[in-house]
């Protein structure tokens, strides 16, 4: 098996030299470190990943933790920061925790003992947590992406989720909605609070009640949001208008208007927090708050690198990417 003295003696320099230019702990003349390099390719020297990372205290890695892997919104804002990652040297350790608070434990948890660099992180519920609310005691940078924490002061990025909400609801009610259907997400989560609030807004401005029985929570599952709208079309007095805001419980909402045979947008509306791929594809093409996840992604991991360098010392930031009211032909 080669080893760092093989490397060393290839190139013609010392093992010390060898071992700065691998992890980069004092200035090597470009030459000389060319020639080590050089010497690793031809000899097929990889360095102990492990024994590198203790020596750098760096593992050149960085975890994510997201609440739904499957749902196309965090495939592509991890898409986004694993692109920045790469860019930067690093690698992106993806963990899903499904919503579940003791798989986010279990993953948080391993991902600081294989001693990531940073975190990246998308609380699950309203980020009460145990080991949510231990991160900030700990050693190792870390940024909420889409949801944050109250009371955590930390780096976020996220949607503008209450003029998104604002817009949508808005636009329902200048199409002639008075009676508008809304299926939030997981109470308490930040997402599910601050587009409540941009709902209740729009109502409040128009001079609408806002009425209990037209709010529901699907969990930002497709089955919770065939569930809401099942509940919405039972009441004796049915909303017009549905807003989902969940791509995944809009696909709930879609199939069941589908089964019942609804006319869309004559006898009930659709509108969408987050598009769904192929949206224009739909018939009628569904109307959607669009979201940018690669920019969360992306911007995301650009703070989380900068703490990197700062250790600490910059006042923590919270990011909002806009959205975009995408009109179509459900509304």
């Amino acid at each position: 098996m080669t080893t760092i003295r093989d490397v060393a003696r290839e190139a013609g320099v010392s093992v010390a030299t060898v071992s700065h230019v691998i992890n980069g702990t004092r200035p090597v003349a470009s030459d000389t470190a060319e020639r080590v390099r050089q010497a690793m390719e031809v000899l097929d020297y990889h360095p102990n990943a492990v024994a590198q990372s203790l020596r750098t205290r760096k593992t050149h890695a960085i975890g994510a933790v997201v609440s739904d892997i499957t749902n196309p919104f965090f495939a592509t804002l991890v898409r986004g920061a694993e692109d920045a990652a790469i860019e930067a040297g690093y690698s992106l350790i993806v963990c899903n925790s499904d919503e579940s608070p003791e798989k986010e434990d279990r993953y948080v948890r391993l991902l600081r003992r294989r001693r990531m660099d940073g975190l990246l992180i998308s609380p699950v519920g309203d980020g009460s947590s145990s080991v949510v609310q231990e991160l900030p005691h700990w050693d190792t940078p870390f940024v909420f992406i889409d949801r944050r924490a109250e009371g955590i002061a930390a780096d976020a990025v996220l949607s503008d989720n209450v003029a998104g909400a604002y817009q949508a609801t808005k636009h329902l009610i200048d199409r002639g909605h008075h009676r508008i259907g809304i299926i939030l997400g997981i109470k308490g989560a930040t997402t599910t609070e601050e587009r409540l609030a941009g709902y209740r807004k729009a109502l409040t401005e128009a001079g609408l009640s806002v009425s209990k029985e037209l709010v529901a929570y699907g969990g930002y599952r497709i089955e919770g949001g065939r569930k809401a709208t099942e509940d919405f079309l039972s009441l004796s007095d049915p909303p017009t208008a549905i807003f989902s805001t969940n791509n995944l419980m809009t696909v709930g909402v879609l199939k069941t208007i589908a089964q019942r045979k609804i006319a869309v947008p004559q006898a009930m509306a659709i509108i969408s927090f987050d598009d769904l791929d192929l949206g224009e594809l739909f018939q009628p093409p569904l109307t959607a708050v669009t979201q940018n996840p690669y920019e969360i992604g992306r911007i995301a991991m650009g703070l989380l690198l900068t703490r990197f360098e700062d250790k600490g010392k910059r006042a923590v930031e919270e990011i909002r990417v806009p959205v975009v009211l995408t009109v179509r032909g459900s509304t």
